[in-house]
C-alpha cells in the first residue's frame, strides 16, 4: 500500500510538471504565433505599400509618358512654326506669302487641311488666298459657304479670339457646323489681324480622328496667324513706302527740273539785269559828265554874272549830279562783281593797316558828332587775303553806316578776332538799331530801311549790297545781329592765308 501511494504521488508530481511543461510551450507558441501574425501582418502592409508605390510609379510613368509625347509634339510644332515664320518673313510681297506655306509644315503642326481667307472691302467678301489639302471645286463650294455665313466669321475677326473644337464655340452645333463646311473632324481656326488694309482668318483642320486637340496647338495656330498678320502688314507698309518713295522721286525730279528751269531763268534774267545796269551806266555817265561840266563853268560865272538865285539852284544841280555819279558808279561796281569782270588784287594784307586807314578817314564824322571810335584787334592777327581797296571800300561803308545811324556821343567799336580759317570782324555800334522785319533784306539792292534818319539823309540803297557783293568775291560772308534802340553789330569774315 506504501509503495501504491508512493507511485500515485510520484505519477502526480509528473503529470503536473508535464501539464506546466505543455502549458508553458503552448504559451510560447502562441507568443510565437502572435510574433508570426505580427510579422504577417507587417509584411501584408509592406505588400500593399509596395503595390501602391507599383501603381503611382506605372501612372507616373503612365502620365510622363503623355507629358513627353505632348512635349515633342509641341516642339516639333515649334520648328513647324519656325520654318514658317522664316519661310513667309522672307518676302514682301503680299501674293507670295500664303505660297511660303507648305503642306509639310502643316503635318508637322498635326494637320493635313489648311486655307486663308482675306476680306475684300471692294467685293464685299472674303477671298481665298491659301489652299493645302483641298481640291479647286471644294475650296470653291468652301468660299461660297463662307459668303452665305460671312457675319459669322466677320464677328470672328472683331472678338480677336481663336476658335477650335476644344473650345467654348459662341453657337450651339457650330462646332459640327464648321467641321461639315471644312470637311474635317477637328478645327483651329485663328483671325489674321494686319494694321495695315483688310483683315481675315487662318483655318487648319484634320480627318484624323486619332489626334488629340490640346490648348498647345490653340496657341501654335495663333502664333502663326499673328506672323501672318505681322507679315501681311510689313509688305503692305513696304508697297506703300515703295509707292510714296517712288511718287516722291518723281516730284523730286519735276521739282529739281523747275528749279533748274528756275535757277537758269534767274541767271539769265541777272545777267541781263547785270548788262542793262552796266550799259544804261556807261550812258548815263556821258550827260551826267556834261551836266557837271556845265554846272561848274556856269557857277565859276565864266560865261557871265549869275543871280544868286541861280547859283543856288546850279550847285543843287551839281550836288545832284555827284549823288548820281555815285549811284552809277555803285551799280557798275555791283555789276563788274557779278559778271566777274571787276579785276581785284588779292594779296596777303595787314588787316590792321585796313582798318587804321579806314579810321583815319571816317573820325573827323565821328568828332563831328562826338561819337568815340575804339578798335579791339587781336594780337598776331594773321593777315588776310584780300584786295586793299576795296577791302577799304567795306570798312568806310560799314563804319559810314555806323556813323549815320549813331547818335552823338555814342560809340563804335571795331573788333576783329581769328576764327578757323578766317579773321572776323564785328563793326558794333549804339545806334538806332535795325527792325526785325528789315534784317532779312537789308543787304539787298536800293533796299533802305524806314527810320526817321533815312527820312533825313538820302542815299541810294547800294552801299551794303556793294559790301555784300564784295566780301562775297572775297569768299568771305557777312551777316547782322540787331534790335531796334540797342545798335547793331555787322560782322564778316575774310579768308587768311
Amino acid at each position: 500500500m506504501y509503495n501504491l501511494a508512493y507511485l500515485v504521488s510520484i505519477f502526480g508530481v509528473i503529470g503536473l510538471f508535464i501539464i506546466f511543461f505543455l502549458a508553458w510551450m503552448l504559451i510560447r507558441k502562441i507568443d510565437k504565433m502572435k510574433k508570426l501574425q505580427m510579422t504577417v501582418n507587417k509584411l501584408k502592409k509592406a505588400l500593399e505599400e509596395m503595390d501602391e508605390q507599383a501603381k503611382l510609379i506605372v501612372r507616373t510613368d503612365m502620365e510622363l509618358n503623355k507629358i513627353q509625347e505632348e512635349l515633342d509634339k509641341k516642339i516639333i510644332g515649334l520648328y513647324a512654326l519656325q520654318k514658317i515664320s522664316r519661310a513667309i518673313s522672307t518676302t514682301l510681297q503680299e501674293n507670295q506669302i500664303f505660297k511660303r506655306i507648305e503642306v509639310d509644315y502643316l503635318q508637322d503642326l498635326g494637320f493635313e487641311k489648311a486655307c486663308g481667307f482675306l476680306w475684300s472691302d471692294k467685293e464685299n467678301k472674303f477671298i481665298p488666298h491659301l489652299n493645302v489639302g483641298y481640291l479647286i471645286d471644294e475650296i470653291e463650294m468652301i468660299s461660297s459657304q463662307i459668303d452665305l455665313d460671312k457675319k459669322l466669321y466677320l464677328n470672328l475677326i472683331k472678338s480677336e479670339k481663336t476658335i477650335s473644337s476644344i473650345s467654348k464655340l459662341p453657337g450651339a452645333g457650330l462646332g459640327d457646323k464648321i467641321n461639315h463646311i471644312f470637311m474635317v473632324k477637328f478645327f483651329v481656326i485663328s483671325p489674321i489681324l494686319p494694321r495695315e488694309g483688310n483683315q481675315g482668318f487662318f483655318f487648319v483642320g484634320t480627318e484624323n480622328t486619332d489626334v488629340v486637340l490640346t490648348e498647345g496647338d490653340e496657341e501654335l495656330i495663333t502664333i502663326l496667324s499673328n506672323q501672318i498678320g505681322q507679315v501681311l502688314e510689313n509688305a503692305r507698309l513696304f508697297e506703300k513706302t515703295w509707292l510714296a518713295h517712288n511718287e516722291l522721286e518723281e516730284k523730286v525730279e519735276e521739282r529739281t527740273r523747275q528749279v533748274t528751269m528756275a535757277l537758269e531763268e534767274v541767271k539769265n534774267v541777272s545777267k541781263r539785269k547785270s548788262d542793262f545796269i552796266s550799259s544804261v551806266s556807261h550812258e548815263l555817265r556821258t550827260p551826267l559828265t556834261s551836266i557837271k561840266g556845265y554846272a561848274a563853268i556856269l557857277l565859276e560865272e565864266k560865261l557871265g554874272s549869275l543871280p544868286q538865285a541861280v547859283k543856288e539852284r546850279l550847285a543843287k544841280i551839281n550836288r545832284h549830279s555827284d549823288e548820281l555819279v555815285q549811284m552809277v558808279n555803285g551799280l557798275l561796281d555791283i555789276a563788274r562783281i557779278e559778271s566777274g569782270k571787276m579785276t581785284m588784287k588779292i594779296e596777303e594784307r595787314d588787316l590792321k593797316d585796313i582798318i587804321d586807314s579806314a579810321s583815319d578817314l571816317i573820325l573827323i564824322q565821328c568828332k563831328n558828332k562826338d561819337i568815340k571810335l575804339a578798335s579791339d584787334i587781336q594780337k598776331d592777327l594773321p593777315r588776310v587775303l584780300a584786295d586793299r581797296i576795296q577791302a577799304e571800300r567795306i570798312f568806310i561803308n560799314l563804319l559810314g553806316n555806323a556813323v549815320k545811324f549813331t547818335p552823338e556821343k555814342g560809340q563804335i567799336t571795331i573788333r576783329a578776332r581769328k576764327k578757323d580759317d578766317a579773321v572776323q570782324v564785328d563793326i558794333q555800334d549804339t545806334g538806332v538799331g535795325i527792325p526785325p522785319d528789315a534784317l532779312p533784306r537789308i543787304f539787298d539792292e536800293f533796299y533802305r530801311v524806314d527810320n526817321p534818319i533815312n527820312e533825313q539823309v538820302k542815299g541810294t540803297g547800294l552801299g551794303l549790297s556793294l559790301v555784300r557783293h564784295i566780301i562775297e568775291a572775297h569768299k568771305g560772308k557777312i551777316w547782322v545781329d540787331s534790335k531796334p534802340g540797342k545798335g547793331s553789330t555787322f560782322s564778316f569774315t575774310l579768308p587768311v592765308e
